[in-house]
Formats: C-alpha cells, sequence, structure tokens
C-alpha cells in the first residue's frame, strides 16, 4: 500500500495531478479540497494516499490531512458509494461538515453535494454513524463556557445531538447554565 507520497508538483488538471517522486510521474484523484491547499507547479508536495487496486487499473487517490483520507476511506465502504462519489462529498464539504452532518443526521447538507440524492444521503448518514468521529465528544467541541455544560446536561437528560445542538442555536448570547438549560428544555418542550 502507498500511504504517502513527497515529491515535485508537476501539474494540476482537476481532479488528477501529477507529482514526480525519484524520476517517476504520480498520477493521483484528489478531492477539491486538498487542490485548493496544494502549492504552484514546481514546489514540493506531501500527500496522504489511498491506492485503489482494480481489475482494470491501479488508482492512487491523494489527501491533504490523514482527516480528510480517513473519511474517503469511510465513505468508500459505504454501499453504492465509489471512489467518485467520495470525492465529489469531500470535494463539497468539509471533514468537519460532514462528521457534523452525520452527527445531527442533517441530509439536507449531503444533498447540496453534486451527484448525492436524498436516498444516498440517507444512506450515508446510517452507515457512518458514530463513525469519523462523529459522537457527542465531536458535537460538544464546538460548545464554549456556559454553552458545553448546557449541552453536556441536555445530552445527559437523553435529548439527541441533534434536539440540542437546534436548542443551543437558539439561546441568547451570554446567558447562564441554569438559564440556559431552562431555556433549552422549554423551547424542546413545544
Amino acid at each position: 500500500m502507498i500511504g504517502r507520497i513527497r515529491g515535485i508538483l508537476l501539474d494540476k488538471t482537476p481532479p488528477t495531478i501529477n507529482v514526480d517522486v525519484g524520476g517517476v510521474g504520480y498520477e493521483i484523484d484528489v478531492p477539491m479540497s486538498t487542490l485548493y491547499k496544494l502549492p504552484d507547479v514546481g514546489a514540493e508536495v506531501i500527500l496522504h494516499t489511498h491506492l485503489q487496486v482494480r481489475d482494470d487499473a491501479h488508482v492512487l487517490y491523494g489527501f491533504a490531512t490523514q482527516a480528510e483520507r480517513s473519511a474517503f476511506r469511510a465513505l468508500i465502504k459505504v454501499t453504492g458509494v465509489g471512489a467518485r462519489i467520495a470525492l465529489a462529498v469531500l470535494s463539497g464539504i468539509s471533514v468537519e461538515e460532514l462528521s457534523s452532518a452525520i452527527t445531527l443526521q442533517e441530509t439536507g447538507r449531503l444533498t447540496r453535494v453534486p451527484g448525492i440524492g436524498k436516498k444516498t444521503a440517507e444512506r450515508l448518514l446510517l452507515e457512518l454513524r458514530g463513525k469519523l468521529g462523529a459522537d457527542i465528544d465531536a458535537v460538544a467541541a464546538p460548545a464554549q463556557g456556559g454553552q458545553a455544560d448546557i449541552l453536556n446536561a441536555l445530552l445527559s437528560l437523553g435529548y439527541s445531538s441533534a434536539e440540542t445542538q437546534k436548542a443551543l442555536k437558539a439561546l441568547p448570547d451570554g446567558v447562564d447554565v441554569a438559564e440556559g438549560i431552562r431555556l433549552a428544555l422549554k423551547s424542546m418542550a413545544r
């Protein structure tokens, strides 16, 4: 398995780039998110890679971060999702947005990606739930100070991540923990 490539960037022809490694030019398919992070042609580039061996070809995929590569690997394991769709997803939304969409079970974010319909989005949400680091800690990470305490209190009361995130967004800025919990519970009771 080829896990990482370091070499000189020879060419960018989306979605494929060409990287010279010791005199050998590797054609690597990359998502647009990685393409935007690449340096100019002629500069050194380091990519995390995934090699897919098929009957008719060996295809190398490259990613700017290990998180992107991990997300790609998780996506291609989903029934009916191939490498092209996985690249489209990673080109359309960031790994963090994908993780958040899975945690909050938001099909709308995924259907905005070209090539992803409602059924594919629902399949992605179902099969990737609990993967890609999409758990309660990932949802709690962006919350700060009192917001994190309110979030943890609502989650411990048995409310879902989606419900708690929606309730947190409706809270006024600077609300203290006790008042925030009361307001969130009141809004979720409606």
